[in-house]
């Protein structure tokens, strides 16, 4: 199922789509792979694979801690495909956020290649900017992959209209200015934002960085076409003693989160 499949599906039943982050090789490349199937099977809609980078500029602690178990224990970015690959085989749409440096070295048309091939949906790009983004539109197009540019608060009108327009799938709008991380309150600021955006597009809109748990799924979900949840994921495997009870942890939590994208009813 494509991700504009599990949009429609979600916009018909008057709810949002619950778009469940795990980095890829975190605990293990096959831990990683167990967490995500176990995101999708308890309600999670689409599951964003994280590529593991040692330099990020939008994850915050829990995420960059989780990128570093993954990048100590050796996981490559064959291993995020072959993550990718078994995770899409849940049937569940699978999209990769990555910083661009590692498919700049990869080189674009074979990642693009190559992440088509895994039955990868797309990318999203938080330090990739539309203006220096040619080479990946175009290899984009060639493969039929969405693409995800990210919008912020501080996004003039002409700026948010022009990424936008360059986006296919869902635009990603940052609800805060920060980094990534679970927090008590979600932004005052996310609801303006997507009204924004929804001035300037049909697509859907999925708001990201804060949420925790399913009431907040709910209160996001209902000005919001995806509800992004990462952090709070990711402290599931994190903080678990063992894996049983981290995968325990982490389905209590996405069944948490599918139940509260389902609270609210929306107009179709």
């Amino acid at each position: 199922m494509s991700l504009t499949e599990v949009f429609e599906k979600a916009r018909a039943e008057g709810r949002a789509v619950a778009i469940g982050c795990m980095p890829a090789g975190f605990p293990t490349v096959e831990g990683s792979i167990a967490a995500m199937v176990a995101m999708a099977e308890a309600g999670i809609d689409v599951i964003e694979v994280e590529l593991p980078y040692s330099d990020p500029v939008m994850d915050g602690p829990v995420i960059q801690k989780a990128s570093d178990i993954a990048l100590a224990g050796g996981v490559r970015t064959q291993d995020t495909l072959r993550a990718i690959e078994a995770v899409a085989g849940t049937g569940v749409p699978v999209v990769l956020m990555t910083y661009w440096n590692p498919i700049e070295r990869y080189g674009v048309d074979a990642f693009a290649r190559d992440l088509a091939a895994a039955g990868g949906t797309g990318l999203i790009t938080p330090d990739l900017i539309p203006d220096e983004a040619g080479e990946w539109l175009a290899a984009s197009d060639a493969y039929q992959l969405d693409r995800t540019f990210l919008v912020s608060p501080s996004s003039t009108d002409a700026r948010l209209a022009m990424t936008v327009g360059h986006c296919r799938g869902f635009v990603y709008a940052t609800a805060v200015m920060g980094v990534t991380g679970a927090r008590d309150q979600t932004s005052a600021a996310a609801p303006a934002l997507v009204a924004r955006v929804r001035a300037v597009t049909d697509l859907p809109v999925g708001v990201g960085l804060g949420v925790r748990d399913g009431a907040q799924a709910a209160e996001v979900g209902s000005f919001a076409d995806g509800v992004i949840v990462g952090s709070a994921l990711v402290r599931c495997v994190l903080e678990a003693p063992d894996e049983a009870a981290g995968l325990a942890s982490l389905r209590a939590l996405s069944a948490d989160l599918a139940r509260g994208v389902r609270a609210v009813k929306r107009e179709a």
